[in-house]
């Protein structure tokens, strides 16, 4: 259906909603388990927003499963982002919200992350080495487990533990220099 949707049958769409849609309410609810309490988006209005998008893009080349999914996950963040920035903006950096990065073992489990800092951090990282940015997205923003990570970015699971092991360690010390 993704490559019907691809060679432009837009009828295929309305299909395919129920198909996925579980599987991205499991990625809005992780999404949501990270945001600070008492936030008012729920996971079902960050799937619509984000399918939404996902209709927007005219005809997108889906190349598989995993490659429709990893850019639903890019999309549940830069939604949320976009909320962040919005919530902040006039704010003079008071009033930061935090949440919780529960995927890094490289950090403490109760380690609380700005979301803005970690999706700057994310864009810096991309900005020299955009494989292990995409594999901290997918794993921290996507919920994908390393193989699913490694599928969608055509590459090995040991590739994609490795990447992860040292995008944590840079983003750990990216933060913690943010801090101090």
């Amino acid at each position: 259906m993704l490559r019907q949707w691809s060679s432009g049958d837009q009828t295929v769409v309305d299909q395919l909603t129920p198909l996925v849609y579980d599987e991205l309410h499991r990625l809005a609810e992780a999404y949501m388990r990270r945001e600070r309490p008492g936030h008012t988006l729920q996971p079902t209005a960050l799937i619509h927003e984000a399918y939404l998008r996902l209709i927007d893009q005219g005809q997108p080349e889906w190349r598989g499963r995993s490659h429709f999914f990893s850019f639903a996950a890019h999309l549940m963040r830069q939604i949320l982002v976009d909320r962040s920035r919005a919530r902040n903006a006039g704010k003079r950096g008071g009033g930061i919200k935090m949440v919780t990065w529960t995927h890094a073992e490289a950090l403490a489990p109760q380690r609380d992350i700005d979301l803005l800092a970690l999706d700057e951090a994310l864009d810096r990282l991309a900005g020299f080495d955009s494989r292990r940015a995409r594999v901290l997205e997918l794993r921290f923003f996507g919920g994908m487990t390393e193989e699913e990570t490694a599928e969608s970015l055509g590459t090995s699971v040991a590739t994609v533990r490795r990447d992860l092991r040292l995008a944590e360690a840079w983003l750990y010390r990216e933060l913690a220099d943010q801090n101090s």
